[in-house]
């Protein structure tokens, strides 16, 4: 993820010249989006998700408050930052507005050293934040999504197969003999192994919303959305030949003489009405049968 990119910053204030004035000053560094009224700032807030909203105060029909309350209320636009930018100079006012939720308040007439000043003061502390929210569900050794972020995808993932009658594959990946392999080489070569494997498997995705975490130990989980049986499995398998012709040697394996992996997966269909921890159950179930016939394997619910 790229945290030094181009940042966004909407300009919503119904005044031309001052619209003009901003987008001038913060074109130079930012992707400046333009609004000159109440509705535009949420309609483009909305589509564009900007990183920072200077908001002007007092715009015909809904006034800058109404415009703030609106973003809090709405989940996808409650996190952006929002300064104020208004010609009400009583402490009150700057007082009501910082209430609300606004990070931030600049009188008009604006300096343009200040405006610039507080912009980028914000904008580093929306990368800052990202950075952190990053991190937070990132796996420290494979970069793999964590286990907390997997939790957060899945549920959200599950709510919406079932609201929308479309599949919703997982899949359970467990190296084969992997004590055996960290006894033999030593941990340090196991964590390098683990991160091979990390990177096989998140390369073999094909689609955007799939998702690739480290579960816990050797073990990782692969999350495929809109991806009936028969297709979930082929990439899974695809996944696993791949992890195989790596050929990261194994002595101590019973396997292989290569590092392996086994898998189970399953799919939630719209005619069954299996809850999240059931479909995760069934998955987990059958990468044990995996294990059981021989390991090296992809077992799968109905991929017939």
């Amino acid at each position: 993820m790229n945290f030094a990119g181009t940042q966004k910053v909407l300009v919503a204030d119904d005044d031309i010249v001052n619209r003009q004035v901003l987008a001038e000053l913060l074109k130079p560094e930012h992707t400046v989006l333009l609004a000159k009224n109440g509705e535009q700032a949420l309609e483009r807030a909305a589509r564009h998700l900007p990183d920072l909203i200077l908001l002007d105060v007092i715009m015909p029909d809904m006034d800058g408050y109404e415009v703030l309350r609106r973003l809090r209320a709405d989940a996808q636009t409650a996190h952006i930052t929002v300064i104020f930018i208004s010609g009400l100079g009583r402490p009150e006012d700057e007082a009501n507005g910082l209430k609300m939720g606004a990070a931030d308040y600049i009188s008009k007439p604006f300096n343009e050293t200040v405006v610039m000043a507080r912009v980028a003061m914000h904008l580093q502390m929306v990368r800052q934040r990202r950075m952190l929210e990053h991190l937070a569900h990132v796996d420290g050794l494979t970069e793999l999504a964590n286990r907390r972020r997997f939790d957060e995808v899945y549920e959200a993932e599950w709510q919406r197969s079932r609201r929308s009658g479309r599949p919703l594959s997982l899949a359970l990946l467990d190296i084969d003999a992997f004590k055996q392999y960290n006894d033999h080489y030593g941990h340090p070569a196991g964590d390098r192994a683990l991160r091979a494997v990390a990177r096989s498997a998140s390369a073999g995705l094909r689609r955007p919303a799939d998702l690739a975490a480290r579960y816990g130990g050797e073990e990782m989980v692969l999350l495929l959305p809109d991806t009936e049986a028969v297709q979930a499995r082929q990439v899974v398998i695809s996944i696993c030949c791949a992890i195989a012709e790596l050929e990261i040697p194994h002595e101590a394996s019973s396997v292989a003489p290569v590092l392996t992996v086994s898998a189970g997966g399953a799919t939630l269909s719209a005619n069954t009405s299996e809850t999240g921890a059931e479909l995760f159950a069934a998955a987990d179930a059958l990468l044990y049968q995996a294990k059981k016939a021989g390991r090296n394997r992809v077992e799968w619910r109905n991929a017939a």
